[in-house]
């Protein structure tokens, strides 16, 4: 009786209705498919475009190669000519060096010099086969352990065939120069033992002759010195250094 009024009471209750949007919990989420994505073609205007080399681009390129090609045929050229004509450098010597004047006054406003020197310098071209040196006008410095200045004086452009010696005489003074007066008493007493060392700098540019072709000319400059007066008188001539773009010495 009372299982039968239980379900009778049950029955007749009302039945609730779900709110709009309900959704149960245990009820598993459905899986939505993504939208697919078509690709549509892009117009005409917006297309990349296929880059084509440029002109200049293709000019840099040719000049490249033909730079490359040109060093490599003036270098096959430059040793085609050194095998065949074995060029030399010329050679130089201090030949002799001498005072016509040379004096040294002291006095109340200090030490002066007066000295008038010829310098004779020889120039050879040791070349055996047809090659000649052409020279621009020579300028040349001398000074007494590179301190006490002698002056300076040029000499003219020549030009010099193969095994050939040029002497080359230069004539320099200086008047009434100042100088410090113990470097005039060291003057004094190294002039009368003639232990003075003479160096002298000569600056000129020379070209290289072969037959009928004449090659560009080149700056050198020609140092001569650590030589003592008394061994210049005694004969000696020692060889000066060929000085190539201010770093290469060659003796």
């Amino acid at each position: 009786m009372r299982e039968g009024a239980k379900t009778m009471a049950e029955a007749s209750k009302p039945i609730l209705q779900k709110p709009p949007g309900y959704r149960d919990p245990n009820t598993p989420i459905p899986k939505v498919p993504k939208p697919q994505i078509r690709k549509q073609p892009l117009p005409p205007s917006f297309q990349p475009r296929r880059k084509r080399p440029s002109l200049c681009r293709i000019c840099y390129c040719f000049f490249c190669i033909f730079l490359l090609l040109l060093t490599l045929l003036t270098a096959a050229a430059a040793g085609l000519f050194y095998l065949w004509f074995n060029p030399k450098l010329p050679i130089y010597r201090l030949q002799s060096i001498q005072f016509p004047r040379f004096n040294i006054s002291v006095t109340s406003d200090g030490t002066y010099l007066d000295s008038h020197t010829v310098v004779r310098i020889e120039a050879t071209n040791p070349n055996h086969k047809k090659i000649t040196f052409y020279y621009d006008e020579s300028e040349v410095r001398m000074t007494v352990d590179n301190a006490v200045d002698l002056g300076s004086a040029s000499h003219p452009g020549f030009s010099q065939a193969r095994q050939n010696i040029t002497a080359l005489k230069f004539g320099t003074q200086v008047k009434h120069l100042l100088i410090d007066d113990g470097e005039g008493l060291k003057l004094k007493g190294q002039f009368r033992s003639k232990s003075m060392v003479i160096r002298v700098e000569v600056r000129t540019r020379f070209g290289i002759g072969v037959e009928k072709l004449t090659l560009g000319k080149l700056a050198v400059n020609v140092l001569c010195g650590d030589v003592t007066l008394k061994q210049l008188s005694a004969g000696n001539t020692p060889k000066c250094t060929v000085n190539l773009f201010k770093w290469i010495n060659i003796r």
